[in-house]
């Protein structure tokens, strides 16, 4: 197919601003939001998440803008837009570029400029420091560019306060510590097409082993981190019990990666994407309930 043709439709647009990475931005920006000790005004808040969506999703589409040509040789992308010739190369880029520009102006009006601050350094982190520099020439690409995917609680924490807190970085370092160990499972059963592709993800370059024995290492830093809003006093009891409960089990299941038990790496990416969900949902939970019974 000619990839200088377009023949793309709504669906394919929207393909290439990563809903489900972006759906995990919006996500955690919204707990970031509604965890934050100041009311936070409906409508504003509304026009917070959509900036925050649209600059993740922007980001995404110059990511597939830039990784076309490796896009197109794995087998898990090559049915993305750019390189099955649904999507003209240069529209993503302008998409990317306008989106990026409309979210952060828009974060600025509906919020303030440090929110509209750290949303630019996010989008420009992704960008710029892990997908044109640390994906391609590094082993270590996943660990330092998680700092980009663990942003968006903190923008939606400042879109809401202007206050320092150690809360929203307690939130950072979460997701910044889950991103290993959940794309490195990934990576263990999708070694080879990271190989063809010339990536240097961990397993291609240190080997399987070197790999798993990481997983562990850093699922068992969640075990002090996730539970730090608990014990530092941010969070109640019913966060406690269910965020150490959480990480417990994501401990088991990157003892079975390294273990090497079979279906274990499918296993711990699955479980990885339910435990942040379950881990940031019940944080404004216990806050509210807290409050209630206050």
């Amino acid at each position: 197919m000619n990839v200088d043709q377009s023949t793309a439709g709504v669906s394919d647009y929207f393909e290439l601003l990563k809903p489900r990475v972006m759906s995990l931005a919006i996500f955690t920006a919204i707990i970031g939001l509604l965890v934050t000790p100041n009311h936070v005004h409906p409508l504003l808040a509304v026009f917070s998440i959509i900036a925050i969506g649209a600059g993740a999703g922007a980001a995404g589409a110059i990511n597939m803008w830039y990784d076309r040509d490796i896009d197109s040789i794995m087998d898990r992308t090559k049915s993305r837009p750019i390189p099955s010739g649904r999507v003209k190369s240069e529209e993503a880029l302008t998409l990317g570029i306008v989106l990026s520009i409309f979210s952060i102006i828009l974060l600025f009006v509906a919020s303030n400029y440090i929110a509209a601050v750290f949303l630019f350094i996010s989008i420009m982190f992704y960008t710029f420091i892990y997908t044109m520099w640390l994906k391609r020439y590094t082993p270590q690409n996943i660990v330092i560019g998680g700092a980009a995917g663990a942003l968006p609680p903190v923008i939606g924490w400042y879109a809401v306060s202007q206050d320092f807190s150690l809360f929203p970085v307690i939130l950072f370092m979460i997701i910044f510590l889950w991103t290993p160990p959940h794309f490195w499972a990934l990576s263990l059963y999708r070694s080879e097409d990271y190989q063809k592709a010339g990536i240097p993800m961990l397993p291609v370059v240190k080997g399987k082993k070197i790999t798993r024995l990481n997983i562990i290492l850093y699922s068992l830093s969640l075990l002090i981190i996730s539970p730090s809003l608990w014990y530092l006093g941010f969070l109640g009891n019913i966060y406690g019990i269910i965020s150490s409960l959480l990480t417990i089990v994501f401990i088991y299941f990157s003892w079975n990666v390294y273990r090497k038990k079979v279906g274990s790496e499918p296993a711990l990416f699955k479980y990885s994407i339910l435990y942040l969900f379950l881990l940031f949902m019940v944080m404004p939970i216990d806050k509210y309930i807290y409050i209630w019974i206050s």
